[in-house]
């Protein structure tokens, strides 16, 4: 008599980790927007990179567009820096600054992810939007005296195109400075910015 055929094994069905399945994803967009900017790549290329498909991105983001600014909602999130002592934050931010304007070229640089992706108007306002509410408003929420928001901005503004100078174009003096040297000129420019009211000067008589 022959066996009696055994019934075929059932797949197991293994769950999704949604979760690193989605940090997968932006992951690879992040370094794909920092490297091409928001126009260069398309939601195929950073599919293939995370080893999804294009389908299972919009599932998880819903659009490139939704993808891009989850991208830089975690680039530009709460880093801490911020968080320290009010006191120290001009020496904090030139310390940063400097380390990051070398000549290197990291996945989610912030200085490449802006140049590349703000020519396009809607990355541009994303961008915007994120770096007003992570980097102008606790800016402003720890300086002193008048005009707080131009002054946040500027502050914004010289650690951008100092970075720019540095990194992208190359200043030779820029490039070439001590470090060091370089943190405590910019610790000084960032200190009168931050908090005006130990160098406000009387009027001069004329």
């Amino acid at each position: 008599m022959s066996p009696k055929p055994r019934p075929p094994i059932p797949k197991v069905s293994r769950p999704r980790n949604a979760g690193a399945t989605r940090e997968a994803i932006l992951q690879s967009a992040l370094t794909a927007f920092v490297r091409q900017g928001y126009d260069g790549v398309g939601v195929r290329e950073i599919a293939h990179t995370a080893g999804v498909t294009a389908v299972l991105v919009n599932r998880y983001f819903g659009s490139k567009e939704r993808l891009f600014a989850a991208a830089v909602e975690a680039m530009f999130t709460d880093s801490g820096l911020f968080a320290g002592d009010p006191a120290t934050l001009a020496q904090r931010l030139a310390a940063l600054v400097v380390t990051r304007s070398r000549d290197d070229r990291h996945p989610s640089d912030p200085l490449l992810l802006l140049l590349r992706s703000a020519p396009n108007p809607r990355a541009a306002a994303i961008l915007r939007q994120s770096i007003a509410s992570h980097c102008e408003q606790p800016l402003k929420s720890l300086m002193r005296g008048p005009k707080r928001g131009e002054r946040a901005a500027i502050i914004l503004a010289l650690i951008v195109g100092l970075q720019l100078f540095r990194k992208v174009i190359g200043n030779k003096a820029l490039a070439d400075a001590n470090g060091t040297s370089l943190s405590a000129d910019l610790t000084l420019m960032l200190e009168r910015l931050i908090d005006i009211s130990h160098c406000t000067e009387s009027p001069r008589n004329h």
